[in-house]
């Protein structure tokens, strides 16, 4: 077994000292709400200029796909930005992209050499996705990728903005 943890924390994914942190974002990686919003609103313009840059050379990101950009003023090194699911029932696909959205954010952390990242609950606030359920998909994709994966990650955190999903993540431990 590897030396990993996976910690829940409740608080604001701005605020987290890690290598790398990710955003929830839509596919214009634009920004927008939410937490989105507010990695964009914390961490200054940088972000969106390499955002731009991503989308110029090879267009929007795609549901499940990760891309990686300066963290600017926040105390991360990187912004990793995956886009999650719009829920819609389930029957599209949606807990599988999902679960890429984590698999593919922590392959691209370790490629930038990262041991530490921190994820928000992705796809839980305006995408509506039922947040038993995504959490523990994001649970269950970490550890697949702590346990499976050749990987120099000592810690995930999954930061938890509200009460609700802090309470759902902390009893799935």
């Amino acid at each position: 077994m590897r030396n990993h943890t996976l910690q829940i924390i409740k608080g604001d994914i701005t605020k987290i000292k890690a290598d790398a942190i990710v955003n929830a974002a839509n596919n214009s990686l634009m920004g927008g709400g939410g937490v989105d919003g507010a990695i964009h609103r914390a961490g200054g313009p940088e972000i969106l200029e390499d955002c731009k840059k991503i989308v110029a050379h090879r267009g929007e990101c795609r549901t499940g796909e990760a891309v990686v950009t300066t963290a600017g003023n926040l105390p991360a090194k990187y912004v990793i930005h995956t886009v999650g699911p719009v829920w819609n029932g389930g029957e599209k696909g949606e807990p599988e992209l999902l679960y890429n959205c984590y698999r593919n954010s922590l392959m691209l952390a370790n490629g930038h050499q990262c041991k530490t990242i921190a994820f928000p609950n992705i796809s839980t606030g305006v995408y509506r996705f039922p947040k038993p359920l995504a959490a523990e998909i994001a649970q269950r994709s970490v550890r697949d990728f702590l346990e499976n994966s050749e990987h120099q990650i000592s810690e995930v955190i999954i930061v938890c903005f509200d009460d609700e999903n802090y309470k759902i993540n902390r009893e799935m431990v």
